[in-house]
């Protein structure tokens, strides 16, 4: 078992970071790798501790294959820390986003996931990397 840790830096305020994440319209319009999707209706976000995250992603396509989310927040902190758990694959996954404020108007993000199973911790961080992209773009758009 394994843990995935990634540090980015977005050029967007910590809120509209932190927004992104916890805003349902616009978790389903950034997260997902390229080539997958998240349909609104899916989406349930109750970002407080013991509400949930609930969304599914759906391959672009097949629609036939899809990735569930079904998560609960454990620790909050509005605009500077979010902490999730998940069962995945008989293992209790939990995840750590922490929203730093950077000079500049940034936001550095360090994001920590696991533990992971062998073997999947490489498609995690391509997938986390891809989908990164998708949100620096709608942040560009000043979501």
């Amino acid at each position: 078992m394994t843990e995935l840790r990634i540090t980015r830096v977005f050029d967007a305020p910590r809120v509209l970071v932190y927004r992104a994440f916890t805003d349902p319209d616009q978790l389903a319009a950034w997260f997902g790798p390229v080539g997958w999707s998240v349909p609104r209706d899916t989406v349930e976000i109750d970002a407080r501790p013991g509400g949930v995250e609930r969304f599914t992603m759906v391959n672009d396509d097949d629609p036939s294959l899809t990735s569930s989310t079904n998560a609960v927040f454990v620790e909050v902190i509005e605009n500077e820390l979010l902490v999730g758990e998940e069962e995945f694959q008989g293992v209790v996954m939990r995840i750590r986003l922490e929203f730093l404020e950077e000079s500049g108007g940034r936001t550095r993000l360090h994001l920590t996931q696991g533990p992971y199973p062998d073997g999947i911790l490489g498609g995690a961080n391509e997938g986390w990397g891809s989908s990164f992209t998708k949100l620096d773009a709608l942040l560009a758009q000043g979501a």
